[in-house]
């Protein structure tokens, strides 16, 4: 029996994925390529084309793509208990630290407090921009997609609510579905030796269709009836889980796209600042791990000691539930609709869209907020300083290239030495 037969333990899964979540840093893309060095190439749980299969999935559907495909990895090595595992072991580093880090805030007085906040704010937009140039060039690479992703972006400025963001998503697919009809799911594999390992390497996902149609079904249950709960029942923890689920069910592209959503669920009812929210986004490119821990500290933020706590968890649940739901649901029917031209031109027509989303979330609230607003001056208005410290972060990150840790540690520390001076 190889090495790629053989079915493992989810203590071997927790271990692999705690070193993965301990030092996984730069977003869900150079995730992916950390998954395959470690798990592909070193430990050999998986084929290359059974790992390319998942990952052409997690493009298709909604929500955090690494942590989905490091879910179905962990289901693929040791079962449902594999998967919770790894999901756990991964989450869990980057989750802890930002909890920690919003517990900290309310304690930061002073100038210098102030600008460590303004800093991270303006590696928010260094790290947005670098986000939305990369995506542009992969998801709106011609004509019609361009044209779709300025739609949405004019669409989500003009309209400035977060179902905006929902509605030019769906524009977005159902455009795609007219205009953009070439060919399957970008990335998945098809026909002969290919299909066969790609059939192999999922035989061991243990979900039947009758249980993957259970989790979609669960899916549009929260998406139904949490709204009206939330609307019946005034509660704050209603209103968060309401809002996180949502996020974590209907953004495409995951990483940077989840924040308009988020933005839309806690800061336009008032449960933080704007402020808050920015800061604790470039707080969230310092750590490792999914980007969509970035919840957590939102939850921790909403309200001190035990009940931020408590929150804090219900927002990390409640986004990461809807993708994980949606992986398992969709693996058993993923081999008959990974092919069809429709399915394909509806996922080029999302992500286009997405790109547009995520440039209208670059110009307000991020840009605006960060090098609009007195950040790290006094005065209103333009804020030279922030402005000057934005370019030099977009520029490391763009230009030079170092990771996005780094450019957190430039930010912070600039933001902090211009409010000192």
């Amino acid at each position: 029996m190889t090495e790629r037969e053989r079915p493992g333990t989810a203590r071997e899964v927790l271990g692999a994925f705690t070193r993965l979540g301990l030092t996984s840093f730069g977003g869900p893309v150079a995730h992916l390529g950390y998954f395959r060095d470690e798990l592909v190439t070193r430990r050999r749980w998986i084929s290359d084309q059974g790992y390319a299969e998942l990952v052409a999935l997690a493009q298709f559907l909604p929500g955090p793509a690494s942590s989905q495909v490091g879910f179905a990895l962990g289901m693929h090595r040791a079962g449902l208990l594999g998967g919770l595992a790894a999901f756990a072991a991964f989450t869990l580093p980057s989750a802890v630290l930002l909890v920690l880090a919003a517990l900290a805030a309310p304690q930061l007085e002073g100038p210098v407090a102030a600008g460590l906040i303004g800093g991270l704010k303006v590696v928010a937009v260094a790290v947005v921009l670098h986000a939305v140039i990369g995506m542009a060039r992969t998801l709106a690479p011609d004509l019609r997609r361009a044209t779709i992703a300025l739609g949405a972006g004019l669409l989500v400025l003009l309209v400035g609510t977060g179902w905006a963001t929902l509605l030019a998503i769906a524009a977005g697919a159902g455009l795609g579905l007219l205009l953009c009809r070439a060919g399957g799911v970008p990335g998945a594999a098809a026909g002969g030796e290919r299909a066969e390992a790609s059939e192999h390497a999922a035989a061991r996902i243990p979900v039947s269709r009758r249980a993957g149609a259970a989790c979609l079904a669960v899916v549009a249950a929260l998406l139904l009836l949490l709204p009206l709960v939330a609307a019946l029942v005034p509660s704050t923890a209603l209103a968060v889980a309401d809002g996180f689920v949502r996020a974590g069910a209907l953004v495409f592209g995951g990483g940077h796209v989840v924040l308009p959503l988020l933005e839309a669920a806690v800061v336009e009812p008032g449960l933080v600042s704007s402020a808050q929210f920015l800061a604790g986004y470039g707080a969230a490119q310092a750590v490792p791990g999914p980007l969509f821990t970035f919840a957590a500290y939102l939850g921790a933020a909403i309200a001190p000691g035990a009940e931020g706590l408590a929150l804090a968890g219900i927002a990390l649940i409640a986004i990461f539930l809807p993708g994980l739901l949606l992986m398992a649901g969709v693996l058993p029917f993923w081999g008959a609709l990974r092919g069809r031209p429709a399915v394909g031109a509806l996922v080029r027509g999302a992500n286009a869209a997405v790109v547009g989303v995520l440039a209208a979330a670059l110009i307000d609230p991020v840009a605006s907020s960060a090098l609009l607003e007195p950040a790290l001056t006094a005065t209103a208005g333009v804020d030279v300083p922030a402005v000057a410290l934005a370019v030099i972060c977009a520029a490391l990150l763009i230009v030079v290239r170092v990771p996005a840790w780094v450019v957190v540690i430039v930010g912070a520390g600039g933001g902090m030495l211009l409010a000192a001076l």
